[in-house]
């Protein structure tokens, strides 16, 4: 459930009558008496702690506080801390939401505590049902998911959603394996490559919490050198978290491990492994006989025994942010943990975020490199094709591909695969009149057309989906059609014209690649899709780089920067004639941080830059989005900090009909704004504790339109 929640989606007439007056009064912040407490009237009640405090899972601000309950005497034993319990909410049968029936009837919640007496003056209700004796709420992960609501200003219900899978009676019926004694003291292997890499090894292996943004070498060892810091943390008889942002590089990073350590002592918690087995590898974890995770975003909040490592790898990448509420980063919750567990932190990648230069600058980490001499050894050639090479140039006048990447591809060709990283998908994604250039709109919706295959009549509108036969441009009237952005499919095409004797393969949304051999071929994919070649693609070409620079977006050269390196990352180093081509102007900031091989000096730079101007991460900032009515009451109702600065409001793209819906955008047909607020470093915390308590008054009220709150929100353009 989300904290946009608006009137009667689960309002305070949920909750037992005799608690009402007690919301209602904690809304307005009113003192509630402490009154005599009385116990539940029916059959026998426990006979020690007979209060069970209980969170109820309805996901909605206002509800955002524990409920007691009392513990029949046959539920005594099963009714633990931690174990899954049913209770009776409120009265009525209540309404359907999204599935599940709110108001009246029996909820699912978590036991959080068992008491002498309640606070509570009224007769409490009995718990209904023990749903399982298996206790899979720990303090921990309850302290964990209570700092993750507070900070992104959601329910902490909505958080425990996130943080406990689904249950499996099966898999709770069998018992977890043995755990394994502790390995011994990994050798540093190729983190010696790394100025500091062997001590940081050590330093987790003596039982250290040692914090490092590493900044790690082009090359495949990336998941090898992971794996070492896990068994490091393993030898000093800690646990290990390794978040990774797909499956693909968590395979990877689980072949690693298992070729290091053996089968037994970690888990690997995916979706791909179904919800039975994510289960039963998620109990041995919460068991104990585990004591190392790799796992994609869900894991974030796995709960380790012993905490003594949490590792990240490429935190720039859009999956590590949550898409449910409160939209959590994996990022900031591993951060969390490292501060609540006192253990160590390993922000890693090939590139670097502006996040991860924060973390340097204040000190809070340290920066984990190499040397110069190692970047040039593990890097591969980078050159440019600029705007100034592209006039003089007949082929590239003629046709996408520059004499210099032509040159270059066939170069590599006779050496092994070659990567051609292109920044969309489809066969012709955005189309513009030859004469005007005005893009090329749909009659209906205002839609862009796109081109379905190589006949140039096939034009289809990418949003509403309907076909366009007879389009002509409503500017000057002409009826041919050029390509502002060409898809993979046919970049795939034209390179199979170029090259007819060679494969050529895709690998984009519909169909991944994972590796590809290391025979000769073209490669053609879209960013964050590049397979694997084995022994290295001996060339690179990343086309249209405008595509990627020119978003409107804060983040458009960092996250430019990211992909291109990503996919540089793969090429054969300098020594072995590797060789990458991006077609950008050179003089650009992030493209010249791509030819130095220096993303760690972009990020430094681009923190500057946003220091001065006030933008996150340096400040906190949080988007309020609704119509403009509710948007206004909203922020004249919210007691801001007084340093609080609100920009805007401004309007918000609409979602269109057939388009998913993004985060933070309005559902189809309806018009939003979005004002932003931003507070300086210090005042977070303040801001979204605001921002919950506004949100938490208006659902009490149950008036108005829905507010959507989303606290550091990565697209705020």
């Amino acid at each position: 459930m989300s904290s946009e929640n608006g009137p009667g989606d689960g309002g305070a007439e949920g909750a037992p009558p005799e608690q009402l007056a007690l919301i209602r009064e904690s809304v307005r912040g009113a003192k509630v008496p402490r009154a005599k407490p009385r116990t539940w009237r029916g059959a026998a009640l426990a006979k020690e702690r007979p209060v069970a405090r209980v969170l109820v899972d309805k996901g909605v601000l206002h509800l955002d506080r524990y409920f007691d309950y009392a513990v029949p005497q046959e539920l005594d034993a099963d009714a633990q801390p931690g174990v899954r319990v049913r209770v009776r909410f409120g009265a009525g049968r209540g309404r359907v939401r999204d599935g599940r029936r709110e108001g009246g009837g029996l909820v699912d919640g978590f036991l959080v505590e068992r008491r002498a007496e309640s606070d509570y003056s009224g007769p409490l209700a009995a718990l209904a049902q023990v749903v399982s004796p298996e206790p899979v709420l720990g303090e921990e992960l309850l302290g964990l998911a209570r700092a993750v609501a507070d900070r992104y200003a959601g329910s902490l219900a909505d958080v425990l959603q996130l943080a406990v899978p689904p249950r499996s009676a099966r898999a709770e019926q069998r018992p977890s394996p043995a755990p394994l004694p502790p390995p011994a003291e990994p050798a540093a292997g190729s983190w010696a490559r790394y100025e500091h890499g062997g001590a940081f090894l050590h330093a987790l292996a003596s039982g250290g919490a040692p914090r490092a943004v590493w900044n790690a070498l082009p090359g495949p060892l990336w998941s090898e050198e992971l794996a070492r810091a896990v068994a490091a943390t393993l030898a000093s008889r800690r646990g290990a978290l390794v978040v990774v942002p797909d499956g693909r590089a968590a395979a990877r990073v689980d072949a690693a491990l298992t070729a290091l350590l053996g089968e037994g002592r970690h888990v690997l918690l995916t979706a791909d492994a179904g919800p039975e087995k994510r289960y039963a590898q998620w109990l041995a974890v919460r068991r104990g006989s585990v004591r190392a995770v790799v796992g994609t975003r869900a894991a974030m909040f796995a709960p380790v025994r012993d905490l003594g490592l949490v590792a990240l790898w490429d935190d720039g990448d859009d999956s590590h942010s949550e898409q449910h509420a409160p939209q959590p980063h994996a990022r900031d919750v591993l951060l969390l943990r490292a501060a609540q567990d006192k253990c160590a932190f390993l922000l890693g990648g090939w590139s670097c975020t502006v996040e991860g230069a924060q973390l340097v600058e204040t000190g809070w980490a340290r920066p984990l490199v190499a040397g110069r001499e190692q970047v040039r050894l593990a890097a591969p050639l980078v050159r440019t094709v600029g705007d100034a090479d592209l006039a003089r140039d007949e082929a590239a006048r003629a046709a996408r591909l520059p004499s210099l990447a032509w040159q270059v591809a066939r170069e590599g060709l006779r050496h092994g695969p070659v990567l051609v990283q292109v920044p969309r998908r489809g066969y012709v994604p955005r189309l513009a009149c030859v004469q005007c250039r005005a893009p090329a709109r749909c009659r209906h919706c205002a839609g862009p057309l796109e081109a379905q295959g190589a006949d140039a009549e096939a034009l289809r509108c990418g949003w509403c989906g309907r076909g366009e036969g007879a389009w002509h441009c409503p500017e000057c009237g002409g009826f041919r059609l050029r390509a502002q952005v060409v898809g993979a499919r046919r970049t795939a095409e034209e390179l199979g014209r170029a090259f007819p004797a060679v494969p050529v393969r895709t690998s984009g949304r519909e169909h991944v690649l994972d590796t590809v051999p290391g025979t000769p071929a073209l490669v053609v994919s879209t960013p964050g899709a590049e397979p694997v070649a084995e022994g290295g693609y001996a060339a690179a070409l990343l086309l249209d780089g405008w595509a990627m620079l020119g978003r409107p977006d804060l983040r458009a050269g960092e996250d430019a920067l990211r992909r291109w390196i990503a996919a540089a990352a793969l090429v054969r180093p300098q020594g072995e004639q590797g060789t990458v081509v991006v077609v950008a102007e050179p003089t650009l900031r992030p493209v010249q941080a791509l030819v130095r091989w220096d993303p760690v000096g972009h990020a430094v730079r681009e923190l500057a830059e946003r220091a001065e101007l006030g933008f996150p991460p340096v400040s906190r900032m949080a988007a309020v989005s609704g119509t403009a009515e509710a948007v206004a009451e909203f922020l004249g109702a919210a007691e801001l900090p007084p340093d609080a600065e609100v920009l805007g409001p401004v309007p918000v793209p609409p979602t269109l009909p057939g388009r998913p819906r993004r985060p933070g955008a309005p559902p189809p047909g309806e018009h939003w704004e979005r004002a932003l607020v931003r507070v300086p470093p210090g005042t977070g915390a303040a801001l979204a504790a605001a921002l919950k308590t506004a949100q938490a008054a208006r659902m009490a009220r149950g008036t108005g339109e829905p507010v959507r709150v989303r606290i550091d929100p990565p697209d705020i353009g």
